[in-house]
């Protein structure tokens, strides 16, 4: 659906945000938002309420609150309240769907649902472009844009669940309508650390959305400080963009390996403080003749023992001519084997979305791509 037909199914421009020294309420934890209400001379008590709000999807504007009017008028008087609609969706045929969000200043972001059996896990982004620079991937190709503030990554969780709600998906609660949160889409969250863990206390508030630390995940390339910050601050699911268990070829792939280097990055993970049966999930893109052989599959499980891991196999998902290429069938179960026969559980994960350019490491906002960016990471689900 283009923009023209989504605003008249809902009467919402693509993006509401704040005008220059506004407050937008949508990028306040619960804890800020009291503060804020109070500021204005309401009680505390009102704050409950108003947050509960603002986490419901398909809430625009301060009249669709439900609450009264003396309060929205001094809220609209003084603040704002911020939402995404998608510039466009695009479904996969195999059902995966992309959306792209045009934020106030022209910046593109992207998000992307993934069904699988009646679950839907949704893709967010963190920032506007990538700074990291990983040299397989799409998003990281087109450069760095900015950071997106707490408002505009919740914002593409509570569009999708609009969207959801409009194509007939119905579920008890809100956040019943996605299984999963992953942070895995345009971005290094790590790199947006302030905005990304405000975002996090909104959606996992019991009194807004109520997720729970086990459905959601934060992926990182490997910022190692904030890795540790991470764990202290909040509890969540890490995962771990990988890819070569070598430290020069990781550093020739990503260029963050060169400030933090392997032995860092595996130390930082051994740190990270993990619930009961929980493990950190290694994402490891298979390259051709790179990272693929067999010694590389030893070496891996040498550097990855006594850390709780899981680790995804992602076959290199080409697309025209490029450096890399994916390893034949028989040299990823061979890979595997090795690591499963280490003791690891190691699966193999197959692209979701590519045919709409929704695999990870495809985001790019939009953006006509040079030949030689065109490339990608197989889907994570």
């Amino acid at each position: 659906m283009d923009i023209e037909s989504k605003q008249q199914a809902t009467g919402s421009p693509e993006l509401i945000g704040p005008e220059r020294g506004q407050v937008d309420l949508r990028d306040l934890a619960l804890d800020q938002l009291r503060a804020y209400v109070v500021s204005l001379g309401l009680p505390a008590k009102r704050a409950k309420q108003i947050f509960a709000r603002l986490c419901r999807p398909g809430i625009f504007d301060f009249s669709q609150l439900g609450i009264s009017q003396e309060v929205t008028t001094l809220l609209a008087k003084h603040a704002c309240m911020s939402s995404l609609v998608p510039a466009m969706v695009e479904k996969s045929a195999d059902g995966t769907e992309k959306f792209a969000f045009r934020l106030a200043d022209g910046a593109m972001v992207e998000s992307v649902l993934i069904p699988e059996d009646g679950r839907h896990t949704l893709c967010v982004s963190s920032q506007a472009g990538c700074a990291m620079g990983c040299r397989f991937c799409l998003t990281g190709g087109q450069g760095f844009t900015r950071n997106l503030r707490p408002a505009e990554i919740v914002g593409q969780v509570l569009a999708v669940m609009t969207h959801m709600v409009a194509s007939g998906i119905e579920r008890a609660t809100p956040r019943e309508l996605l299984n999963n949160l992953v942070f895995m889409g345009m971005g290094e969250p790590l790199a947006n650390y302030d905005n990304l863990l405000t975002a996090l206390k909104i959606l996992m508030d019991d009194h807004g959305l109520g997720f729970s630390e086990r459905r959601i995940t934060v992926s990182t390339c490997g910022i190692v400080p904030r890795m540790d910050d991470l764990g202290r601050d909040i509890r969540v699911n890490l995962a771990v963009s990988l890819h070569s268990a070598d430290d020069a070829v990781r550093s020739s792939l990503m260029p963050v390996n060169k400030t933090h280097g392997l032995e860092a990055l595996l130390a930082a993970c051994r740190r990270y403080p993990l619930g009961k049966k929980k493990v950190i999930l290694f994402e490891y893109i298979m390259l051709k003749g790179i990272n693929d052989s067999l010694a590389d599959a030893r070496l891996l499980a040498e550097k990855l023992q006594g850390i709780p891991s899981r680790i995804n196999l992602l076959p290199y998902n080409g697309s025209g001519d490029t450096e890399y290429a994916c390893p034949d069938e028989a040299q990823t179960l061979a890979f595997q084997k090795v690591l499963r026969d280490a003791g690891f559980n190691t699966f193999i994960r197959q692209s979701r979305g590519a045919d709409i350019s929704a695999a990870c490491g495809q985001l790019a906002g939009n953006r006509a791509p040079a030949p030689d960016l065109l490339r990608s990471l197989a889907a994570l689900a």
